[in-house]
């Protein structure tokens, strides 16, 4: 049996990580965190991932290390993606993934507007996602949070936004 997603997890696993301000409660202050460790930063509407994170370039980025190390670590995951004459992970995906973390992120919704809503089940659902592959691509999303040097509370918050994201694209067990 799938383990629940806890109580706390919006209503959908799809609903953008933005939805949801990163935020921590410490003697009845509420602080934000960010980066660089600056928790000074008043709660608002610029307290999304995507601004936490510095905006579409460091995001742009993420995404890319996400697939270098995919590729460079999880040769099994990186089979399961259309892939270039040379053996790469296409461009066209990698691309498309960036501009859907973009959006998810709180960023511009360039995806949402070039490709509509991201039905990311219907659109996983010829990949076969067992708990492996899910693994795969938590470490690959892990080892490029670490490469980016996304830390503190925002790494906490990705990690569990992410982990509750892959396990919902899982259609194996």
């Amino acid at each position: 049996m799938r383990d629940r997603v806890p109580d706390c997890a919006p209503d959908s696993i799809e609903q953008p990580a933005a939805h949801y301000r990163i935020a921590i409660d410490v003697a009845g202050t509420t602080l934000v965190a960010v980066p660089n460790g600056d928790v000074s930063k008043p709660p608002g509407p610029d307290n999304t991932p995507f601004e936490l994170l510095g905006g579409s370039e460091p995001v742009l980025a993420l995404a890319k290390a996400f697939y270098d190390a995919m590729e460079r670590d999880e040769a099994e995951l990186t089979a399961l993606h259309p892939r270039s004459p040379e053996g790469a992970i296409h461009a066209q995906v990698r691309e498309r993934f960036g501009l859907f973390l973009v959006g998810w992120l709180g960023g511009p919704q360039d995806y949402v507007a070039q490709h509509g809503h991201p039905r990311l089940r219907m659109r996983h659902g010829r990949v076969p996602i067992d708990e492996r592959m899910r693994d795969a691509w938590l470490r690959s999303m892990s080892t490029a949070l670490d490469e980016r040097q996304i830390q503190g509370e925002l790494r906490t918050f990705l990690d569990r936004r992410f982990a509750e994201l892959a396990d919902f694209l899982r259609n194996q067990p």
